[in-house]
């Protein structure tokens, strides 16, 4: 079997979105969207997480690099991104883990 894995972190910014919205939808194994933010005047490498077409939060800095540069060179569709631990006890920057594996090829 091949590791697919590329890296699990706490969502970033969980606070400052949309995920009140929908975190009575969000549950482990959900698939989340990934979509690379260039123009982020934060950080050129931010990487916003969507579900259900709402912002979650962001990869943090400290992982967004390499998931960043591969969708601004257009490989969107090679990451599967995931919740790996829904924890709505702990405070809301460390309520939603994520893991991003590489999507196995066809």
């Amino acid at each position: 079997m091949k590791d697919r894995h590329l890296t699990h972190f706490d969502l970033a910014g969980f606070t400052y979105y949309d995920g009140v919205e929908v975190f009575q939808n969000i549950s482990i194994g959900k698939t989340l969207e990934l979509v690379a933010e260039p123009e982020n005047k934060y950080d050129p490498n931010a990487v916003a997480i969507f579900f259900m077409k709402k912002k979650l939060g962001y990869v943090p800095r400290t992982e967004n690099q390499i998931i960043s540069q591969l969708l601004n060179l257009g490989y969107t569709d090679i990451f599967e991104a995931r919740v790996n631990r829904v924890s709505p006890e702990k405070y809301p920057e460390k309520q939603v883990g994520v893991v991003v594996l590489f999507k196995e090829k066809d």
